[in-house]
């Protein structure tokens, strides 16, 4: 009997090859089914008339960036209602105001010293405001009423609010209501672990635990109010959110550290106790850890160069967490946060290589979409307000230091 078993022993590893090619292949058809290529919903706001160009240094003309920010500007100016609401964006889905985009609205307008618009801005946050309980996830821009659509309170409205009122510091006395009822409320969800509960973040879905796009925006905000508390002269809350804050900051730093993935680690290794981020993943929200919303920290400088590495698209921008759906679209809001850290870390080559990729990007009208999608072309809703704003934080942050709590 004639014996093939070394033909076969030959061809083993190139069938194996072949049909693990063809798994991937067909693994990655249906990942292309499940999420396929976004397209622009909208551009641009009909009628929005561009700021001049002596409307601050930003925007001087000649300025780098300095057409990429009246745009931007231009694009807030029009999803910004008479009554201080700012919209998310122009259409649909979009057209609320959520408490996170609102707040970097205001900021954004304050580091270039657009104090009055931005002061409306969180007069419509102030009408609205949770007397207890956490900030709605969004709210209706004309009436300031709750949308009945299932979505659950966000925790991370309390720190946003707080670090946009202290970032703009004026008229404080008007906002303290808010201020104490966002950071009483941060305290009140505490754990006995110094965690607060589980809260949907800006990835917009329910939560099983805690994630870092909580707990980034809720330190800034205790740090935040703190200051505020200081300055106003309460000095019974600044001890006692000053306190929260150390509790929750030794927290952070033992569930996510060192790499502050989404989610706290799950596993300890048997080798020195370190920690390892078991289905955590990477989550661009580490930016929020260091400058220009807290003081720079080396571990955390080193997580978010890591975060940036892996989480970059082939196309240039960056997804919000490694647990995101793999579709190899880019979001321009992440992306513009990372250039923020960079600039406000003194990476100016960082910051302006991913300036230069959001300018890039833009639409026909000007205005940063939502997203960039595989084929490298602008998709989702555009303008997005909250990438407006971040935008024009770097630009601001790449003149001078921005203000940090």
């Amino acid at each position: 009997m004639r014996d093939d078993s070394a033909r076969r022993v030959r061809w083993f590893p190139a069938g194996v090859i072949a049909a693990l090619l063809a798994v991937l292949v067909c693994a990655g058809i249906s990942n292309v089914d499940r999420n396929p290529q976004p397209q622009l919903v909208a551009d641009g706001i009909p009628g929005r008339p561009l700021p001049p160009a002596t409307s601050g240094p930003a925007l001087a003309a000649g300025t780098p960036y300095a057409d990429l920010v009246r745009h931007a500007l231009a694009d807030l100016d029009a999803l910004t209602l008479p009554n201080g609401a700012t919209l998310a964006g122009n259409n649909g889905p979009w057209r609320y105001v959520w408490p996170r985009d609102a707040s970097f609205v205001a900021a954004a307008r304050c580091a270039i010293g657009q104090y009055a618009q931005a002061s409306k801005i969180l007069g419509f946050l102030k009408q609205v405001r949770p007397k207890t309980g956490r900030w709605e996830a969004r709210y209706f821009a004309e009436t300031g009423g709750v949308p009945a659509d299932g979505r659950e309170p966000q925790l991370d409205g309390s720190g946003w609010v707080l670090w946009a009122t202290w970032f703009c510091g004026r008229d404080l006395p008007a906002y303290w209501p808010m201020v104490k009822e966002s950071a009483d409320q941060i305290v009140a969800e505490l754990g006995a672990d110094g965690l607060p509960a589980a809260s949907p973040d800006y990835w917009e879905r329910t939560e099983s635990e805690v994630t870092l796009g909580i707990v980034a925006p809720l330190l800034t905000g205790l740090r935040a109010g703190t200051a505020i508390a200081r300055e106003l002269g309460h000095t019974a809350d600044a001890a006692r959110w000053q306190t929260a804050f150390d509790t929750l900051s030794k927290a952070t730093t033992r569930h996510f550290g060192p790499d502050y993935p989404r989610t706290p680690a799950r596993a300890v290794s048997a080798l020195e106790g370190m920690r390892i981020g078991v289905n955590g993943g990477a989550d661009a929200i580490v930016t929020v850890l260091g400058p220009p919303f807290a003081p720079a920290d080396p571990e955390i400088d080193r997580a978010i160069t890591r975060t940036q590495d892996a989480l970059t698209q082939p196309n240039g921008g960056v997804t919000p967490g490694e647990q995101w759906r793999a579709d190899g679209v880019a979001w321009t809001p992440q992306t513009a946060l990372f250039a923020l850290s960079a600039a406000a870390r003194g990476d100016r080559p960082t910051a302006e290589r991913l300036l230069t990729w959001l300018d890039t990007h833009r639409t026909p009208s000007g205005a940063l979409p939502e997203k960039v999608n595989r084929d490298v072309q602008p998709a989702g809703e555009a303008p997005l307000g909250w990438t407006s704003a971040v935008v024009v934080l770097t630009v601001a942050a790449l003149e001078k230091p921005l203000p940090m709590p």
